[in-house]
């Protein structure tokens, strides 16, 4: 069954772009939707792979005439969204759409469209994602303390919106989080088998697993 959206969000800094990847190489037909932004490219980002770079004045153009599917702005600075034709475009093609939003823009996508798959992934700690994000800073050549303090809060704000997703999982071990993610998508299609469908249920945010319970509170301590 051609045509599922798959809402994938994630504190910035959770390994949410690598996962996103290794589960697109062990899974076919699932489409990525390249999101439009007003910031401008960081490392070796290029223009139509991570994101379509525009400018302001183009992307405010987009709203008013109703393209996007959903839109936000992030850190009150940039503009992110994603065009109404990616899911057009997936549908066309006998393709699965994964959207890789932030939460604010995942909420108003739930809303649009209900049926969505919507999956949080985040870091099994705030160590683990503040040490991701120092060595992106560092890779990118930035050092800006305020900016991980920010995204450190932020990630926390949007953690508590984490029961609003259908699935969560903690992205720890690449390969273990890559087989959680999998086992969703089959069984959104239901194409999964009776052990894909155990490992896609225990990632239900209904579920409460043990794991997902220690990363909560692991955020939760001052």
């Amino acid at each position: 069954m051609a045509g599922i959206l798959f809402i994938i969000s994630a504190p910035s800094g959770s390994g949410k772009s690598t996962l996103v990847s290794e589960v697109r190489r062990l899974v076919s037909g699932l489409e990525f939707s390249i999101s439009y932004t007003t910031r401008a490219p960081r490392g070796s980002e290029r223009d139509g792979v991570e994101y379509y770079f525009t400018d302001k004045a183009t992307f405010e153009r987009m709203i008013a005439d109703d393209e996007f599917l959903e839109y936000a702005t992030v850190f009150g600075n940039h503009y992110y969204g994603t065009a109404v034709s990616a899911l057009d475009h997936a549908l066309a093609h006998g393709n699965d759409l994964l959207l890789d939003i932030d939460v604010q823009g995942a909420l108003q996508v739930m809303q649009k469209v209900p049926q969505a798959i919507s999956i949080f992934i985040l870091p099994p700690a705030p160590d683990v994602l503040e040490k991701r994000l120092r060595n992106r800073s560092q890779a990118e050549g930035v050092a800006d303390e305020a900016e991980i303090e920010k995204r450190l809060s932020q990630a926390r704000t949007e953690l508590q919106q984490l029961h609003r997703y259908k699935y969560a999982l903690v992205n720890d071990v690449l390969d273990e989080a890559a087989s959680e993610m999998r086992a969703i998508v089959l069984e959104a299609r239901g194409e999964a088998n009776a052990q894909e469908r155990v490992l896609a249920d225990a990632c239900r945010t209904t579920h409460h697993s043990e794991r997902l319970d220690m990363a909560l509170a692991s955020f939760d301590k001052p």
